[in-house]
């Protein structure tokens, strides 16, 4: 039988959703199908509250599906447990790490890094690393696409959901109608869930102009200045989108972690954002455009050359120019470039699901990440 550990997994929030999203995901995945017991100290539940049914943002102590949610952590007296987990890094208090280094079996303390698929991952990770003052060990878990990394998160069953779902076009249907949103007859939907950027004006007017119609799926608060500037304050609200031309821009609600899926298997194309709906958005196996977290001097364009050159691999070659050009349009923020890249990611639009389905596919047949931080951790009992 499988031992049932205590495990505190910390989240400091840096990217609204993500870094929330992904720690949540984990936690949930850890309490559902790996029967261990979680607390994640969050510092700010806000975020979560918006994803996660249950959650008060107000409160310093939550529970939901299992999962005992905490403000913090507080540089305070602490029962550690078995297991540490510090998503991405955001450090433990000095108390925390006194408390470790005392106790009879300290926790094993992992460090979740940002998913990447840049080569430096497989060489890091499970690297251990002592800490400075203590010299108790750490392990970097590193998230990534091959067989030598952490792996990604990916539920049991979200395959078989997201198979029976497509299938189902009166889900699709029904999903779209919860929104507000209704599918075009020819054209398509897309979801644009990005950071903010300069470059959507000239994408708004090209899918304006485009021959088919486009309705455009966006979160409310997501691009809000580009589209007021846009729109000339015409923004849309849910209930009352924003038609102009061929385009129908439909403000959205914030949807659960779950209904996210519901959303992504429901459009044509995406563009997605930091991390976990980045990662969302693979398993969807759907045409998207991964919008990394923006970095100085356009730092993060290497994370993004990467994906693009492992996931492109088997996409034929004038189908994935098409998706690099999309993609790092939207990345340097070069409005031109963005909207000049539309139509021919568009017509790419078949051959590049085609490839993200197969790319799916191939990640699924690997352990997912939970599942190998939960045999690691047992494999060190």
């Amino acid at each position: 039988m499988r031992p049932k550990l205590d495990w505190n997994v910390l989240c400091k929030v840096v990217d609204n959703y993500g870094d929330a999203g992904v720690a949540w995901r984990l936690s949930r995945q850890l309490v559902h199908e790996h029967a261990q017991r979680v607390t994640l100290w969050i510092d700010d539940p806000a975020p979560l509250a918006r994803m996660v049914p249950g959650i008060d943002p107000a409160a310093e102590e939550s529970r939901a599906e299992g999962v005992l949610v905490r403000r913090g952590p507080a540089d305070a007296p602490w029962v550690p447990g078995d297991v540490v987990v510090d998503a991405f890094g955001a450090g433990l208090p000095p108390t925390w790490i006194d408390t470790m280094a005392h106790a009879l079996r300290p926790p094993a303390w992992i460090v979740l890094e940002y998913l990447s698929a840049e080569a430096w991952v497989d060489g890091a990770h499970l690297r251990a690393s002592p800490e400075p003052r203590t010299g108790l060990a750490r392990h970097y878990w590193c998230p990534g696409f091959t067989p030598a990394s952490g792996g990604l998160l990916r539920e049991h069953d979200l395959v078989a959901r997201r198979d029976a779902f497509l299938r189902d076009p009166a889900a699709r249907a029904a999903t779209l109608a919860s929104v507000g949103a209704e599918p075009p007859t020819h054209g398509g939907v897309v979801l644009l869930f990005c950071y903010p950027t300069p470059s959507l004006a000239e994408l708004f007017d090209a899918w304006s102009e485009a021959d088919a119609p486009w309705v455009v799926l966006v979160p409310q608060g997501v691009a809000a200045d580009a589209i007021d500037r846009w729109s000339g304050g015409r923004v849309p609200h849910p209930g009352a989108p924003l038609v102009r031309g061929a385009l129908t821009l439909v403000s959205i609600p914030f949807v659960t972690q779950r209904d996210f899926d519901a959303l992504l298997w429901s459009c044509d194309i995406a563009i997605v954002r930091g991390e976990d709906s980045f990662v969302r958005a693979q398993w969807a196996g759907l045409p998207f455009a991964w919008h990394a977290y923006p970095q100085e001097g356009l730092a993060h364009l290497a994370k993004v050359e990467a994906f693009l050159d492992r996931s492109l691999g088997s996409a034929p070659r004038e189908a994935a120019d098409a998706m690099r050009a999309f993609t790092l349009a939207l990345n340097r923020g070069d409005g031109p470039a963005l909207a000049g890249a539309w139509a021919p990611f568009d017509r790419a639009r078949g051959a590049l699901a085609a490839s993200a389905r197969h790319w799916a596919d191939r990640l699924a047949s690997r352990t997912d990440l939970a599942a190998g931080l939960v045999q690691w951790v047992e494999s060190r009992l």
